[in-house]
């Protein structure tokens, strides 16, 4: 295969947990009706990530249980791969995590968020593994959000162990009084965009990263080719599918493996 076409899913920040499920259903479908191949959501998208401004229905493990049959059932009935931002628990407290689907909709596994942000450490449970998986013949990695901003080891690894392609699922939300883009990786904006384009060029990897839309949000949605060059974004708070085609061919590790420690 020479070209793999993903999609992004900039979908609208979810009401509550079952408005989650019902529009990644639906977007699910309407990914492989643009012959995606694969697509990626947002972080923790099912059931909504608790944004401290926004209130949010408890969820037990018997809701994202659930939930996730109900996408891996869209998925097997769309033949697409999936990467699901969303959460799971391990013990007692939940994880944040992304979920890969099968065309098929079995599990491929899980990639837990490693770095959690300071914030999150009260209500959160950090994952200790990564991984790689496989869409089409193409291996690809899952960095979660703070992961991928501040610790580019975590990108850094995902090469090394072979992925040509890294989804990065966010959230990132305007905060009052700040600057609200319209073009990307504009200088007067936050640095994470840049982040975007520094991870995909340290590294000779493709870089999609996935936020939800919504007004004044700092990033959006945005696949940046190995060489560090926007290939596309989604405009600023549009809500729609981000799709592109990738050539994996593109992507060599190169840089990551000549990767010296200091002594």
């Amino acid at each position: 295969m020479t070209r793999l076409r993903i999609a992004l899913a900039n979908l609208e920040i979810p009401e509550n947990p079952e408005d989650s499920v019902v529009r990644a259903e639906r977007a699910v479908r309407a990914a492989a009706a643009a012959d995606a191949h694969i697509v990626c959501f947002p972080e923790a998208y099912v059931p909504g990530y608790p944004w401290p401004t926004r209130s949010r229905e408890a969820v037990n493990a018997a809701f994202l249980e659930a939930a996730h049959e109900r996408i891996a059932q869209a998925a097997r009935e769309s033949h697409i791969h999936v990467v699901l931002g969303t959460e799971r628990y391990v013990s007692d407290r939940p994880r944040l995590t992304a979920l890969v689907l099968r065309p098929d909709g079995t599990r491929a596994g899980y990639q837990d968020k490693v770095q959690l942000d300071p914030a999150e450490d009260p209500a959160y449970e950090a994952g200790g593994d990564r991984r790689i998986f496989e869409a089409d013949g193409v291996r690809f990695g899952i960095v979660i959000c703070h992961e991928g901003f501040r610790y580019p080891e975590t990108v850094r690894w995902a090469v090394r162990n072979g992925a040509q392609l890294v989804f990065h699922p966010h959230y990132s939300e305007a905060e009052p009084g700040a600057f609200e883009p319209t073009e990307f990786a504009d200088p007067r904006n936050s640095f994470h965009e840049k982040a975007f384009l520094c991870r995909a060029a340290e590294n000779n990897c493709y870089i999609a990263a996935v936020n939800c839309a919504s007004p004044g949000s700092p990033t959006t949605s945005a696949v940046v080719r190995p060489d560090g060059t926007l290939l596309d974004h989604q405009p600023y708070g549009k809500p729609g599918l981000l799709v592109c085609d990738i050539d994996p061919a593109e992507a060599t590790p190169l840089l990551a493996r000549r990767l010296r420690t200091c002594p």
